[in-house]
């Protein structure tokens, strides 16, 4: 190959692809005025006449078209990398900065954000940044905890997730709980619909229609949910619902139910039905510990699918909606798998209460 007159042959194929990188729309110009380069090439073009149509330099014409003979495509679709002209941050800059975010927090703020952080240490906000990231550390974010002081943790802890991962033949295991004050809220004035550049609004104002009670039961095993919506979540609400369980569970298989601590689980009321339907078992959650319900998960999701941005003009109209998605769901139910053993959670639960002590002990 000689640099006054390159000679580049292109088979059909790598001439197709060339051609559809030049046509197709979404390629970066980049790209398509190295094809072109390539092209004139293999059309015998020279040099000078190259350097014209692409209005560049002769090394760089020389450059595209030796990178396509080493690499092809490929080599056209990559830039080289060039090293920076900032030198690197010392790392006793970058331990620095990582020490003094899990360390320590500035005198008139709770957190540090980059531009306090770039004042105290003497770098740029973007250094701060890429350090952050490089650590994985983000100073603006929280996440809200509890740890369970419940003396019973570990029995509970270990009852409940045997049903989930081993639970007993011929039996039940509903996970059981009370989604309370369900609004129904309107919107005051409709929003505007989804389209390319706009996601879809709702006014942030709304007019309350009232709210009700989901109660649930999710079957462990299945997935289906036993839902009803009802007034208010008393004990007396809870035993209704506490019927509806044992008509639609064939019996005389037993009934595990995984509650929570809430009172009206645990009236005289509850407690007489209970010892008259021997076949419901009931297994309460540690406290501080809802994590540990199933059905929370099933809460979660018909909040974000079907409630949350919806617009109801009265409760009916809102619990229409909510025994719809209740029916579309148990046409094709699928169980939410748990996956932690209980050893796993309290060998967690454990290192929380240490470091916990540890902290406590430094103050």
């Amino acid at each position: 190959m000689r640099r006054d007159d390159i000679c580049l042959y292109l088979g059909p194929a790598n001439r197709a692809e060339l051609q559809a990188l030049i046509t197709n729309r979404n390629t970066a110009r980049k790209l398509v005025w190295r094809a072109k380069i390539v092209l004139a090439t293999a059309d015998g073009c020279g040099t000078v006449e190259i350097m014209r149509r692409a209005k560049t330099s002769k090394p760089t014409v020389w450059r595209w078209q030796a990178r396509y003979l080493d690499e092809g495509v490929d080599g056209l679709r990559r830039d080289k990398t060039r090293p920076s002209r900032v030198p690197p941050l010392p790392r006793e800059t970058r331990l620095k900065v990582i020490a003094k975010t899990v360390q320590e927090t500035p005198s008139n703020a709770t957190h540090w954000s980059r531009s306090t952080m770039a004042e105290a240490v003497g770098i740029s906000p973007s250094s701060v940044g890429r350090i952050w990231a490089d650590a994985g550390l983000k100073p603006h974010l929280t996440r809200g905890f509890k740890v369970s002081n419940d003396p019973m943790f570990e029995e509970k802890v270990t009852d409940i997730v045997g049903l989930y991962l081993d639970p007993p033949e011929r039996a039940v295991v509903l996970c059981v709980d009370e989604k309370s004050q369900i609004q129904a809220l309107d919107r005051t004035q409709p929003g505007l619909p989804l389209k390319k550049g706009r996601a879809a609004t709702m006014t942030h104002d709304y007019m309350r229609h009232g709210t009700t009670t989901l109660f649930a039961a999710l079957d462990v095993k299945s997935g289906m949910v036993i839902g009803e919506c009802l007034p208010r979540h008393r004990a007396k609400e809870f035993l209704r619902f506490l019927r509806r369980i044992d008509r639609a569970v064939l019996k005389p298989r037993d009934v595990h139910l995984v509650l929570d601590n809430y009172a009206t689980h645990k009236t005289p009321e509850v407690k007489a039905w209970l010892e008259k339907h021997p076949r419901f078992k009931l297994h309460f959650t540690p406290t501080s510990a809802s994590w540990l319900k199933l059905v929370e998960r099933f809460f979660a999701e018909i909040t974000s699918k079907r409630i949350r941005r919806g617009s109801y003009t009265s409760v009916d109209d809102l619990e229409a909606a909510i025994y719809d998605y209740l029916g579309q769901h148990n046409t094709k139910p699928k169980p939410f798998h748990w996956s932690k053993t209980a050893e796993d959670i309290l060998t967690r639960e454990r290192r929380a209460l240490d470091k916990i002590d540890e902290i406590r002990g430094n103050r």
